[in-house]
This record gives C-alpha cells, sequence and structure tokens, in this order.
C-alpha cells in the first residue's frame, strides 16, 4: 500500500522538485557552517534564517493549493491554521525560557508575570514537553478545520460565501488574541526565545538544523499532497472541484472528501507556522491578519494553482520580490503586489507553472500531430507506388 502511494506520488516532475529541495536542504546549511566567513560561496546566516522563512511560507501555499487548486475550495483563513501552529510551538519555547525571564519566574512566563497572573492557565500545561507540543502543533489546527468544516460543507456552503467566513474566522481569532486574559501574550505575542531541545535557537549550528528541518518538511509535504493528488481520491477531489453536483449524484459524500482535505490542509499550514516562528523570533496576532491569507492566494495565482510546485515557486519569489521593494522601494511594495496579481490574472491565469505546463502539452500536440501527418504521408507514398508497380 505504502509503496503504491509512493510509485503514484513520485512522477517525473514531483521527483525532481523533492530532490532539488532536499538538495537545499543539505547545500545551504553546509555552506553556512563549514566555508569559511570570507568566503564569496558562505551563505551569512542571516540570509539562511531568511530562506527558511520563506521554505515555510512555500509549505503554506502548498496547503492552500492542496485545497483551492484540487478542491476548489478558496480559503482565505489559512493564515489562521499558520499562526495556531506557531503559537502552539511558541508556546513551548516560551516554557523552556523558565528563570532566564525578564521577572525570573520559573514557570509563569514574563507577560504573566506582568499582568499578576498567579498560576500558569490550564491550556498552558504539557507545553514544557517537546512532544507534547509538536502533537498540538497538528492537533488544534486540524480540530479547528474539522469543526469548522463539518458544519460548512454539511450546509452546502460554497463559492464566495464560504471565503467569507474562512476570513471571519481568522478575523474572529485576530481579536480574540490581541485580548490580554486570552493568556497568549495580548498585542506583544510570544517573543524572546532561548532553547528548542535545549539548544539556542540563536546558535548557527540550531539555525541550519531549523532551515534543514523546514526543507525536509517542505519535501515531505510535497510528496504527501502529491499521493493524494494522484490517486483514485484525487480524481474524485477534481471531480468535486470541477463538477460537484454530478460527483453527489454519482453517490460520493462531497462533505467528507472536502472535510478530509481541508484537515490535512490545515495540518500542513500548522506544520508550517511551527516551523516559521523558532526561526523569526516572534509569534504574534498580527499572523492571523485576513491580509496574510489573501497574500497566500496570490502567491498560489503566481506560482499556478492545482500544480504543486507552482505555489512552492510563487512563495520564493513574491517573498523575495517583497524582501527587495520593502527594503528599496517600501512605498511601492503593496502597488508592485496589486499589479502583480492583476498581471497574473488578466495575462497568465494558470501562473507561472501551469502556463510553462500548458506550452510544452502544446508542443508535444504538435509534434505528434506532424508525426501523424507524416507517417500518413508516407503510407500514401508507399500505397502509390505499389499500385504503380502492379499496374506496370
Amino acid at each position: 500500500m505504502i509503496t503504491g502511494f509512493l510509485l503514484r506520488a513520485l512522477d517525473r516532475r514531483i521527483s525532481i522538485a523533492i530532490g532539488i529541495i532536499l538538495a537545499i536542504a543539505v547545500l545551504v546549511p553546509a555552506s553556512n557552517l563549514l566555508l569559511p566567513a570570507d568566503s564569496a560561496f558562505r551563505i551569512p546566516t542571516y540570509i539562511m534564517s531568511m530562506l527558511g522563512k520563506y521554505l515555510a511560507y512555500a509549505l503554506l501555499a502548498l496547503a492552500l493549493d492542496l485545497v483551492w487548486g484540487y478542491c476548489g475550495i478558496l480559503s482565505l483563513g489559512h493564515a489562521a491554521f499558520f499562526a495556531l501552529g506557531g503559537y502552539a510551538m511558541g508556546m513551548y519555547l516560551m516554557r523552556q525560557i523558565g528563570t532566564r525571564g525578564v521577572y525570573g519566574h520559573p514557570v509563569l512566563p514574563d507577560f504573566m508575570v506582568f499582568l499578576n497572573w498567579k498560576e500558569l492557565p490550564w491550556f498552558w500545561h504539557g507545553f514544557d514537553m517537546f512532544w507534547f507540543a509538536a502533537l498540538m502543533v497538528l492537533v488544534v489546527p486540524g480540530l479547528l478545520a474539522f469543526v469548522f468544516g463539518w458544519f460548512a460543507f454539511r450546509s452546502r456552503v460554497n463559492g464566495v460565501y464560504l471565503s467569507i467566513i474562512t476570513q471571519a474566522m481568522t478575523y474572529a481569532l485576530l481579536l480574540a488574541f490581541f485580548r490580554n486574559d486570552m493568556g497568549f501574550g495580548g498585542n506583544n505575542g510570544l517573543t524572546d526565545f532561548k532553547d528548542i531541545l535545549g539548544f539556542s535557537v540563536q546558535a548557527d549550528g540550531t539555525r541550519a538544523v531549523l532551515f534543514a528541518m523546514t526543507a525536509v518538511m517542505l519535501a515531505l509535504s510535497l510528496l504527501i499532497a502529491s499521493g493524494i493528488v494522484n490517486s483514485k481520491f484525487g480524481k474524485v477531489l477534481v471531480g468535486v472541484r470541477d463538477a460537484e453536483s454530478r460527483v453527489r449524484f454519482l453517490g460520493f459524500r462531497v462533505e467528507n472528501i472536502k472535510l478530509f482535505t481541508f484537515v490535512v490542509s490545515a495540518m500542513m499550514a500548522g506544520i508550517a507556522g511551527a516551523l516559521f516562528v523558532p526561526q523569526v523570533g516572534i509569534i504574534n496576532p498580527g499572523e492571523f491578519s485576513p491580509a496574510n491569507s489573501i497574500e497566500v492566494v496570490v502567491w498560489t495565482a503566481v506560482g499556478g494553482r492545482g500544480t504543486l510546485i507552482g505555489p512552492i515557486i510563487g512563495a520564493l519569489l513574491v517573498n523575495g520580490g517583497k524582501s527587495y521593494f520593502t527594503g528599496a522601494f517600501p512605498e511601492f511594495w503593496l502597488f508592485a503586489l496589486g499589479g502583480l496579481f492583476i498581471a497574473v490574472t488578466l495575462f497568465f491565469p494558470k501562473g507561472i507553472v501551469g502556463t510553462v505546463q500548458h506550452y510544452l502539452a502544446g508542443r508535444r500536440e504538435k509534434r505528434v500531430a506532424r508525426a501523424a501527418v507524416g507517417g500518413a504521408q508516407a503510407g500514401n507514398d508507399s500505397g502509390s507506388t505499389v499500385a504503380q508497380q502492379a499496374a506496370e
């Protein structure tokens, strides 16, 4: 069963992409740790951390592509799942600070001491253990997606209405996490992290491992997503996207198909958030912003939705452009982003990868057609020659 899943997932295109990602997971940390500081080929630690952040964003875009590109669910709330995964990891990192905080309390984080909290809230218990935090990175976003999807999909909410309520969900969480009495740091969020699994989060070696883990998780998630969309379930998934009523009339439980895909996508987004936080060093309610979810849609559209690889490329390119523009021309970035999305929508609706695939497919069809015409002509010429010889 697992062998069949891998064989379906590892087609030529996906295999190349996974190979490139794994090569990056090795080469970038090796360049940072092994090459001398004055080497032209050494990647500085801050660049490596920035690239790690981009890879986490790429994983988030891949998660969105699974539900939007293959199931037709345009979610404008995936930032919520990303942020929840980030908060789960941030809570673990806060528990590791201990007496090294500003107030030196052995159990309570600094913001709780400042707000005169007397004891640790019940939902913070267990986050001093990494395995528990890692489990919550999957469980919390997955549970929210399950509950939300259970009601939304069984109510047959579709299209723009579903997009609006996903955005309302993430905005409601944004407002909730801004409150100090929620117990998540309020407006300031969670920061001042010290250790992860006993290693300093500021050390070059730790940064290198975090980068490598982000790349490996991106490759693994790409493998899983490819296995899903290339299976029989994936064919039904595309059917739901293109003709939901027909799939329903054929006897499939469309709401269950959507729910499964939505939950898997949310868990991927939670993993992305968990890998993002230790590399950036902070998580705050701003990550719930609906604008962040819209940006993820832009990354996916630019790269090419429904291609799996496209959203990864789109996330890397757009965020690279964002880093350049916000440094060189900060006042023009939002105009550039909006113009990019409009240009892609009007001139490249299939995105970068989708357009390239369409072009290559067209060339293959032309080659096949030319070969067929050439074969037919050769057959006609041969037949004429035989007829001529018979007449003589």
